[in-house]
């Protein structure tokens, strides 16, 4: 790589990195989910006990009970710093420090195409609106966030030039956001290398799914400097959604040695809540909570772990607040079903195991899913008589 490795895909992600959840905006905003104002305030309330210190808490311009919400969230701000989502116009940005945020944050788009399609404005319109809101958010004493939405279809120099622009008003972040979800991580990562080499303003990953590359984005962005980035509990959000709360903790901890100093043990917990709310139960397999990620099944894997539990886990469940469970079903070897019966008590015959396996693996197709402990103790004992009792 001919880029400098400190600022290239590919270096060293500063220490002072800030996570910060959007759940309760882009999270919200994935189709068919509306929180009332208790679920985003339990939610809230879930994520200050997690440790989060920076959370995007909605739009107050959609009033009603959203308003609601958010005004009774103001009650929070010494606890974290609550940042309010504005449309880029005065009157939105106006109304949001009147309620006395202290952090804003203005969505623009930096694409020809948005900015032309969604908003029928160019790009000379584009430089004066987000430095006057800037100016005028800064000149009230708020913390400024503003958007380069769809960056990925931006063209680099005009990116710079933006970024140069907005930092010069005084904005404190810039927020890069791969609105389609269309970049690779060497794509998300030349493009915050690029802003970076324009300006020293603090940028902020804002990573879509659509190609299941969200995580994989901000790392990418992470490595090439950027300081602050979006997730979401359960990956929620828009189309596809954004980068999971728990697997950037969890990845950043483990394979970049950056302990965001999140309360781990709480994660299920919270992903539970949240699914709950949603409606939308996460599928099993969910990295990092899911509740397959401390299943052992196959014959190998329990085996393995019935002897050393680092065998076939990355890390211990407990860190997240999971479960470890060794499953009965088609793919149990014998070390399994042994374990299982002497737990029970039971007299351990070697035929009578063997014989017993395959009807574990029958009724388990059977029944389309695993057997329980005492479904197993049952088999083994209607089979023990006929090979006896004698202990292997």
């Amino acid at each position: 790589m001919s880029r400098d490795q400190s600022s290239g895909y590919g270096g060293q992600i500063r220490p002072d990195i800030i996570l910060e959840d959007t759940t309760l905006r882009d999270g919200e905003q994935a189709p068919g989910i509306a929180f009332s104002r208790e679920k985003k305030l339990r939610i809230l309330n879930a994520l200050l006990d997690l440790g989060v210190k920076w959370i995007e808490v909605g739009i107050p311009a959609m009033g009603g009970e959203e308003l609601s919400a958010l005004e009774a969230m103001l009650e929070y701000t010494s606890r974290a710093t609550l940042i309010a989502w504005n449309r880029g116009l005065r009157e939105d940005v106006a109304f949001s420090l009147g309620l006395g945020f202290k952090a804003i944050h203005i969505g623009l788009p930096t694409s020809q195409l948005h900015l032309s399609e969604s908003l029928s404005r160019n790009r000379s319109w584009l430089l004066t609106q987000a430095t006057e809101l800037v100016k005028y958010a800064k000149d009230r004493g708020s913390f400024v966030s503003i958007s380069a939405e769809d960056f990925g279809r931006t063209e680099i120099a005009f990116l710079q030039e933006y970024a140069g622009a907005v930092a010069e008003a005084g904005a404190d972040r810039l927020r890069l956001s791969d609105t389609v979800g269309i970049l690779s991580p060497a794509g998300y990562a030349e493009r915050v290398a690029a802003v970076r080499e324009a300006t020293s303003i603090d940028t902020q990953c804002h990573c879509h799914n659509d190609y299941g590359l969200a995580v994989a984005n901000t790392i990418a962005g992470l490595q090439a400097g950027a300081r602050y980035f979006h997730v979401c509990i359960n990956g929620m959000g828009e189309r596809a959604g954004m980068p999971d709360l728990a697997q950037m903790c969890m990845v950043l901890k483990h394979l970049y040695d950056r302990d965001l100093g999140l309360r781990t043990e709480r994660l299920t917990a919270l992903s539970d809540l949240v699914a709950a709310m949603a409606g939308h139960p996460l599928p099993p397999w969910q990295p990092i909570v899911g509740s397959n990620v401390f299943a052992h099944e196959s014959g190998i894997h329990a085996k393995g772990m019935l002897k050393n539990t680092s065998t076939f886990e990355p890390f211990a469940p407990e860190e997240v607040g999971g479960t470890r469970r060794l499953v009965i079903g088609k793919h149990s070897g014998r070390a399994l079903l042994v374990h299982v019966l002497k737990e029970a008590s039971l007299p351990i015959n070697d035929a009578a195991v063997a014989a017993c396996l395959d009807k574990v693996r029958a009724a388990s197709i059977e029944q389309g899913g695993e057997l329980s402990s005492p479904q197993l103790c049952t088999i083994y004992t209607g089979l023990i008589g006929s090979y006896g009792t004698a202990l292997s």
